[in-house]
């Protein structure tokens, strides 16, 4: 059986404001209810093992719990402290993957339409990754693209062709030239070979990688099914593609050629062109009204959007951000990302709504010395036992029953009752029922960050 290994590390700029930071678009749902993750596993129908997740560190609550809703078990979440590319995360994979497994590796925020013949490919080609064929899925070109990676095929071996070159992304004139002569196939970033045979030949053309990851590897830390990468050695791994630092050196690459109706979803403009449309060829998400509107793609998540007069634009409005570009230009959008960092814009990292293990934050208002959020806790968790230096809270229920510790007393909050939380004063909050807990906080003091936490005690092993 195949152990599928799912890259999750990914921060997908080009799609914000809705991708960011925290809550990067893998994790989003763009087309049905299930976030591009969730369906990423959904697609794995037989004949596999639990997948083994390789994420960043920030997000391993987010990857479970969007597991956890769809049923789904895994058999490891791998916790890169920064990512490297996709080397070294394929890398940590094998090395906790048992010996001589078949690895799938998937990258998490692809779209793929038939997940059966996809199935039946990936199936058919673990005999040749069996025998030592370190196999990648190259998509067969509907048009001359100039946003992917090629591949050149060669000889054929069975169902796959031998790899003569891998080829960057190309001018739109060299593009042109691959897709008429229909020898070259997209780079999905997709790949199956031998775990074993995978760090045998890391480790001879690229042993500076393969010896950081497995120094990582060797100090990390296994916990409730989260092996915690060390920082220490991880950070002195170079980042590099397993493209780049493998592929395109070893003498036993194969690409099998797919036709799945697949998408890397890479751009406002894909995005676009999967969305359903319109008679003026318009994608509305939201609350949208249109005049005179045409081929643009326009979401909203809690306001009226309306537009009159306008054509190939991408307008996305979130709770913080209101984004207009053209369509064509929208894949540069992550230039933003420099100019948000250089004047201290939190929008680039943070949506709003921030996600917790616990549930989630969403801030309402905010001023000098005092901010509101309206807090949402799941059933069954509850937030650590803690205490801040610099800022007091002031708690309002106005959904379920909350358990409260405020220093030595241990209560229940009901809807429409609050209690008074004093700077310094060790605290929890837990919500035992089945349904959600909202509570609605008040915070005022000399300083709000998130950082003015100390926990003296917290069920999901955070420092």
């Amino acid at each position: 059986m195949i152990t599928p290994v799912i890259l999750c590390g990914g921060s997908g700029t080009r799609l914000w404001p809705l991708s960011r930071k925290l809550y990067p678009k893998q994790f989003i749902s763009f087309f049905n209810k299930n976030s591009l993750f969730q369906n990423t596993v959904l697609r794995l129908q037989k004949d596999f093992h639990d997948p083994i997740i390789v994420c960043n560190e920030e997000h391993k609550f987010l990857a479970a719990d969007q597991l956890h809703k769809i049923k789904k078990e895994y058999s490891k979440i791998i916790l890169e402290p920064v990512g490297k590319n996709t080397a070294p995360a394929i890398a940590l994979a094998a090395m906790k993957a048992k010996k001589n497994s078949l690895l799938l590796i998937l990258p998490s925020d692809h779209i793929i339409d038939d997940y059966e013949i996809f199935n039946n490919l990936v199936l058919n080609a673990s005999k040749l990754a069996n025998n030592g064929k370190l196999i990648t899925f190259g998509v067969i070109p509907n048009k001359a693209h100039t946003g992917y990676g090629y591949i050149k095929g060669g000889r054929k071996i069975e169902n796959a062709q031998i790899v003569k070159k891998f080829i960057e992304k190309p001018s739109k004139q060299e593009a042109l030239k691959y897709f008429k002569s229909k020898e070259y196939f997209w780079n999905s970033g997709i790949f199956l070979f031998n775990s074993s045979q995978f760090l045998e030949e890391l480790k001879s053309f690229r042993p500076d990688i393969y010896d950081a990851c497995k120094k990582s590897i060797q100090t990390s830390k296994t916990e409730q099914g989260f092996v915690t990468i060390d920082e220490k050695y991880f950070l002195k791994c170079p980042s590099e593609s397993v493209d780049y630092a493998l592929l395109e050196n070893t003498l036993n690459a194969a690409v099998v050629p797919v036709e799945v109706g697949w998408n890397d979803l890479g751009s406002w403009g894909s995005l676009w062109d999967l969305s359903e449309k319109d008679h003026n060829g318009n994608a509305l998400i939201g609350d949208i009204i249109t005049q005179n509107t045409n081929n643009s793609y326009i979401r909203s998540d809690d306001k009226m959007v309306v537009t009159n007069g306008v054509e190939n634009l991408v307008i996305t409005a979130t709770k913080d951000v209101v984004m207009i570009a053209n369509k064509d230009d929208a894949q540069n959008i992550s230039e933003i990302k420099s100019e948000l960092i250089n004047k201290n814009r939190s929008q680039w990292e943070r949506h709003r709504r921030v996600y917790r293990p616990w549930g989630s934050y969403e801030l309402i208002s905010s001023g000098e010395n005092y901010q509101v959020k309206k807090i949402t806790i799941k059933p069954a968790n509850g937030i650590s036992l803690q205490t801040h230096q610099y800022r007091a809270e002031h708690w309002i229920v106005v959904a379920g029953t909350a358990r409260v510790i405020r220093g030595e007393e241990t209560f229940l909050l009901n809807s429409n009752e609050s209690t008074y939380i004093p700077i310094g004063m060790v605290h929890s909050l837990e919500n035992s029922e089945s349904t959600d807990l909202e509570i609605i906080e008040i915070q005022s003091g000399s300083y709000l960050g998130e950082d003015d936490i100390k926990r003296l005690k917290d069920r999901y092993g955070r420092e």
